[in-house]
């Protein structure tokens, strides 16, 4: 990124005494040999691997300073030349702050082992992106934002929120119980969830504020009659129930595109979202519609 943004302004300003150089090559082939001496098991393959990481932080050392001179140089030239090249310019020095971090968190987590590096950053053009570890046997580790989702009678979603840092489950089942009755003036009969949404407090809570049934398991009880709560019809109809809409999530997914944003930033991917949810509501109202123009 750093290199095709220095070829950028180069080309924008002309005439520039520093000569930009293209490490791209040497990179991925240090990616490669990382790669391909994960399979190398035990101490050797460690050692292996650490000479491989110092040599390609040293070539990313050595693109960073190099961007930092090409900006450097582009500050001594004319307004006009620098007015060309002023956006490419900012985008520079951006990306070579946050290089500097990934660096920095590199060299912490290979050499020291220490994996909880400050202000860490897993994505160079998205960095407020975060780990988030769901305990998926397919997919432990995944990368993005925790985005909640809300769904009713007929497959309409009711609410969505994307969150700027990931909160836990349990905190997030009274308000959305909350948003619920201010949308449509009352409170359901039943609220359905998964188990990390569980806590005494919000049981008690949901109670006080009129739901009639909270289908949201308790795997740790001891309790033999939270167990055969847990198994009456009722409990096991929500549950079914909340299986089948995670599949909502699936189809927002893939007919709508939320495995991945196509905007930018926190606000683009709240915009992402946002038009997707809107796209699947339209067209679950006009399946309703036409189902109920087809009896009338």
């Amino acid at each position: 990124m750093l290199t095709r943004l220095m070829k950028q302004a180069r080309e924008k300003v002309g005439g520039m005494a520093i000569r930009v150089r293209d490490r791209m090559r040497s990179v991925r082939r240090k990616v490669v040999a990382i790669a391909v001496s994960s399979r190398r098991k035990g101490p050797e393959g460690d050692e292996q691997r650490k000479e491989l990481y110092r040599d390609l932080l040293s070539l990313t050392r050595r693109v960073m300073n190099q961007a930092r001179r090409v900006c450097a140089e582009i500050g001594t030239l004319s307004r006009r030349k620098q007015g060309k090249a002023g956006q490419l310019t900012k985008k520079i020095e951006t990306m070579v702050v946050r290089v500097k971090q990934v660096i920095r968190q590199t060299a912490t987590r290979i050499f020291t082992g220490n994996t909880k590096a400050q202000d860490k950053i897993v994505s160079l053009f998205e960095p407020h992106t975060e780990i988030i570890r769901k305990g998926k046997a397919s997919k432990p580790t995944e990368f993005g934002k925790l985005v909640k989702i809300q769904e009713a009678e007929n497959q309409i979603i009711t609410e969505y929120q994307v969150y700027e840092e990931r909160p836990n489950d349990s905190d997030l089942l009274v308000e959305a119980v909350e948003k619920h009755e201010k949308c449509f003036g009352r409170t359901p009969a039943m609220v359905a969830a998964d188990a990390g949404f569980y806590s005494s407090a919000n049981e008690k809570k949901l109670e006080e504020m009129g739901v009639q049934r909270m289908s949201v398991p308790n795997r740790n009880t001891r309790s033999e009659a939270r167990r055969l709560k847990q198994k009456q019809r009722w409990f096991k109809r929500g549950q079914r129930w909340r299986t089948g809409s995670e599949g909502r999530i699936s189809v927002l997914k893939r007919r709508h595109g939320l495995n991945r944003s196509r905007y930018r930033g926190q606000d683009g991917m709240k915009l992402w979202v946002g038009l997707g949810v809107i796209a699947d509501n339209l067209i679950s109202i006009g399946k309703i519609s036409a189902a109920r123009a087809v009896r009338a």
